[in-house]
């Protein structure tokens, strides 16, 4: 049965009036189950403008209060866990243990936000001239934006809102048009858990609803995760609007293999890190660095681990370990590279294409012999094909990551402990891993990406999230002695 994804404004579930929509499909079968609409200017102005109304009351709201909407989230996260992965699984594909783990990520980021009220105490200085004191406070910015990719349809909203609404702002959630239900399911439980109507609110659409949300005046803040040429153009659109913008862009990651590694644990780490949710996440490993002579038996090994990675349809499926593509133009999209790979001078060490025509599956692949200047060592792929280029040393393996654009996240498997200071000091990336597959941070560590892999000043995720989400307001307080109290001292003085 297809269903109609419906809007959520100033507490209400509505159907939208956009006469354009958008296919959602289940990756596994290929089939659609869902319609979500575009919604046009006037209906995404609509959704902006009961998030405005709702500010004032929900900023004055004690923060505490705030807080106690968290607890109680979180708390019917918990009861509804299974469901809520298995959504997952069903409209983006990931297998379900998989969904299972994003749902625990996004809950860990909904206990982060029940302690914010911790973090929005200021600072005070009596004295700090003669008879004045000094203090600062946090104030919520206003009427906040999430834009949200399809990779993590659970986990990534739940990087924004959470710590947005603590702090005493609105939100606007505008889901991935690819994957929607898991945002609905997100607004039917805050609701449930008692936020008061129009602090949240979610909106579905494309480039005229984003640019709308871009560009209102009552909009301050706006949160982007996705590709990098879209994070630079919200990043420039929202600034010349006067928001403050943190915008998450792509990535090319890579994890460097030192001759001195566990081979067998650094294998099952690259594999779980380039072949995990089908290579379809900012931080997967898409580039392995074979360093000195471990690169044809890191390659052989590889080719073994990951050939017999099972691939299926995840949707009611446990023993899967690769689930699909997100879409059937992705999948073109993706497995082009392998051909890609062999005119350039590559070779395809294993290849994962398979012969199923109804969900969007492909098997891990590996590319073995990629040099730096090939279109596989430089552009994000974004599924389960993971690049093998070999260096000499450290300092080549060094310079392959200082001539890369992207900085989000690279790792290095060694058990030289110089070797992994020299590499978490120098290597051009925001987030280092050392014998690590994903070193993607948690909640309470901010998710700091580098040059084109992030566009703003603070990033999302731990305490950066809470400063980017309030102002700070300095105050100054003299207090001069009344005229009735000028000819005698106060009575703390002389007791």
């Amino acid at each position: 049965m297809v269903t109609s994804v419906p809007l959520f404004d100033e507490g209400k579930w509505r159907i939208s009036s956009a006469s354009a929509t958008a296919e959602v499909f289940n990756p596994s079968t290929g089939k659609v189950i869902a319609e979500v609409p575009l919604c046009d200017a006037a209906e995404t102005t609509a959704v902006i403008e009961s998030a405005a109304r709702a500010l004032p009351d929900w900023s004055a709201t004690p923060a505490v209060e705030r807080a106690r909407v968290m607890f109680k989230y979180r708390q019917l996260i918990e009861e509804n866990f299974e469901e809520l992965a298995a959504i997952v699984t069903r409209e983006h594909g990931k297998t379900l243990s998989e969904s299972r783990a994003e749902v625990q990520r996004g809950l860990e980021m909904v206990e982060f936000a029940a302690g914010v009220p911790a973090l929005l105490m200021g600072d005070t200085l009596p004295n700090i001239a003669a008879g004045v004191d000094a203090e600062t406070m946090r104030h919520p910015v206003g009427v906040c934006v999430g834009i949200t990719p399809y990779n993590f349809p659970f986990m990534v909203p739940l990087w924004m809102f959470p710590v947005a609404i603590v702090c005493g702002n609105t939100f606007v959630l505008k889901p991935s048009e690819k994957v929607p239900l898991s945002s609905v399911r997100l607004g039917e439980l805050l609701q449930q858990a008692g936020l008061p109507d129009g602090v949240f609110n979610i909106v579905h659409g494309g480039k005229t609803c984003a640019d709308v949300l871009l560009r209102h005046p009552s909009v301050a803040a706006i949160s982007f995760v996705g590709s990098t040429a879209i994070a630079k153009s919200i990043y420039e659109t929202g600034t010349k609007h006067g928001k403050r913008v943190q915008a998450a862009g792509g990535a090319k990651n890579h994890l460097v293999i030192m001759p001195d590694a566990d081979l067998e644990q650094s294998v099952k780490a690259l594999s779980a890190s380039a072949y995990g949710c089908a290579g379809q996440r900012c931080m997967a490993g898409s580039v392995a660095v074979a360093v000195g002579t471990i690169g044809d038996q890191l390659v052989h090994e590889l080719c073994a681990y990951a050939g017999a990675l099972r691939v299926g349809p995840t949707d009611g499926q446990e023993d899967v370990d690769v689930g699909p593509l997100i879409r059937r133009e992705h999948l073109k999209r993706v497995t082009s590279y392998l051909d890609i790979a062999t005119e350039e001078g590559a070779e395809v060490a294993l290849d994962g294409r398979t012969d199923d025509d109804d969900g969007f599956l492909l098997g891990p692949c590996v590319v073995d012999r990629v040099k730096a200047g090939m279109r596989l060592a430089r552009e994000e792929i974004f599924g389960p094909v993971l690049s093998v280029v070999r260096a000499a040393d450290l300092e080549d393996a060094l310079a392959i990551g200082r001539d890369c654009p992207y900085g989000n996240g690279a790792s290095i498997f060694t058990r030289d402990g110089y070797a992994a200071r020299e590499f978490k000091q120098h290597f051009n990336a925001g987030m280092i891993g050392i014998n690590v597959g994903v070193p993607a941070p948690m909640a309470w560590f901010p998710f700091t990406g580098w040059n084109q892999s992030f566009f703003g000043d603070l990033h999302i995720q731990g305490t950066e999230s809470v400063h980017f989400y309030t102002r700070q307001k300095m105050t100054l307080t003299r207090w001069f002695r009344s005229a009735d109290e000028s000819h005698h001292d106060p009575v703390w003085r002389t007791s």
